[in-house]
């Protein structure tokens, strides 16, 4: 991949399959979106994710495995994290199905240029479908849940947000609505989000390079008062029906 100094450096953390990154990855060597993939940071040596990137055409040498399981605490996971974004001279981080809680430390440095990928409707500092253990398959459990059991017409969302030290709690920058058919299953949803949560992500970046990012705030609450008791079984049940995402 040619480097253009000029364009923003990006780094790629992810936990899991990493669609995502890989996704990023080759619009970037296409050329349609004008930023720069220096860094792969995965939370684990023995996810998928760090074949996928490389297949994309991203080198072994570019990627770094710093799992917090092996760190003494968020102090060293941070330290960790910054020494490996530094050495990349890298501007601007998103997380890509990354699981670990990124270190307050971490955020600081880059504050306003780290973002989260998130499948499911958030309304922070709102009730919504975020929070700790909120991703994966859990998210569109949730949201299945919620809808059967308001009988609501309730939609789905792909989400950019800002990355905070509480999970899923930074303000949301891009997000798309995908509509929910009465006969979806959690996997038929899944299937269908994915490929938007990639657009959604590109253009979240795209708005990084053009300097038009937004941020969008919703004028009615997502869940209502009389339905937070819903929100927090939905939760529960997603959690046991799907123990690892």
């Amino acid at each position: 991949m040619v480097i253009d100094k000029r364009r923003l450096r990006l780094a790629l953390f992810i936990s899991g399959g990493a669609t995502t990154a890989s996704s990023i990855i080759t619009v970037c060597k296409s050329g349609r979106l004008k930023i720069n993939p220096v860094l792969v940071i995965a939370s684990r040596k023995d996810i998928d994710g760090i074949k996928r990137v490389q297949k994309a055409g991203f080198l072994k040498k570019d990627i770094a495995v710093i799992n917090p399981e092996f760190c003494k605490d968020a102090s060293q996971f941070a330290e960790k994290l910054l020494t490996a974004c530094r050495r990349y001279k890298v501007d601007l981080v998103g997380q890509y199905g990354w699981l670990p809680l990124t270190p307050k430390k971490f955020i600081n440095v880059y504050k306003g240029m780290i973002i989260n990928q998130h499948p499911g409707p958030l309304d922070p500092p709102r009730a919504d479908f975020g929070g700790k253990g909120m991703f994966g398959r859990r998210v569109h459990a949730a949201v299945l849940y919620f809808r059967r059991a308001t009988k609501h017409d309730f939609w789905t969302e792909a989400v950019t947000h800002f990355v905070t030290p509480e999970f899923d709690k930074g303000e949301v920058i891009k997000r798309q609505q995908i509509k929910i058919q009465g006969n979806d299953t959690v996997e038929d949803l899944q299937k269908r989000v994915l490929p938007i949560e990639h657009e959604v992500q590109i253009e979240t970046l795209d708005d990084f390079v053009k300097g038009r990012v937004k941020i969008f705030k919703r004028s009615i609450p997502l869940i209502q008062r009389n339905e937070l008791d819903i929100l927090q079984s939905a939760k529960r049940i997603a959690a046991i029906l799907y123990p690892y995402g």
